[in-house]
C-alpha cells in the first residue's frame, strides 16, 4: 500500500491527521506522494469558506448601518450597540480580506445588500430602504465612515 493510498484512507477517518501529513509532505516537497484529489477538494472548500465568512461580515456591517440610519424608533436605545457592532465587524472583515476576496465582495455587493435589507425589513417592518446599495465597498470598510 502506497503513502497516497494511506493518505486517502486517512482522509476518510481523520482529516486532521490527514492535514498534518499533507503539510509534512508539502514541506518535504514529496509532491508525488500527495493525495491530490482530496487536497484539491480541501482547497476549494477553504476558498468557499473564506468567501462565505467575508460575505457574512459585510452583510452584518450593512445590517447595522441600515439599523443606525433608518430605525429611528430604536435609535436612542440601540445606537451605541449598533456602532460597536459595525466597528467589530469591520475589524474582523478587514483582517480577513485579500485582494481576491475584496474583488469578489465588490462583484456581489448588490446581492449582499439585498440580503441585509431583507433581514432588516423583517426585524423592523420598515420598507424605506434604497433599492440599490447606497454605499461603496470602500465606505463599508472604512472605520471612519457612517452615513
Amino acid at each position: 500500500m502506497t503513502i497516497t493510498t494511506n493518505l486517502k484512507q486517512l482522509y476518510e477517518t481523520d482529516d486532521s491527521v490527514w492535514l498534518e501529513e499533507t503539510i509534512k509532505l508539502l514541506k518535504q516537497k514529496q509532491f508525488d506522494q500527495l493525495d491530490v484529489e482530496n487536497l484539491i477538494e480541501e482547497l476549494i472548500s477553504l476558498g468557499k469558506r473564506d468567501l462565505a465568512k467575508v460575505k457574512s461580515l459585510l452583510r452584518q456591517i450593512i445590517i447595522h448601518i441600515l439599523l443606525l440610519q433608518y430605525w429611528q424608533t430604536e435609535y436612542e436605545r440601540n445606537y451605541r450597540h449598533w456602532l460597536g457592532e459595525i466597528k467589530t465587524f469591520r475589524y474582523d472583515l478587514n483582517n480577513h480580506l485579500t485582494t481576491n476576496l475584496s474583488n469578489k465582495l465588490q462583484d456581489d455587493l448588490e446581492n449582499i445588500y439585498q440580503s441585509a435589507v431583507d433581514f432588516v425589513q423583517v426585524k423592523t417592518s420598515l420598507t424605506i430602504f434604497p433599492e440599490k446599495c447606497p454605499y461603496t465597498l470602500a465606505q463599508l470598510l472604512d472605520d471612519n465612515y457612517l452615513p
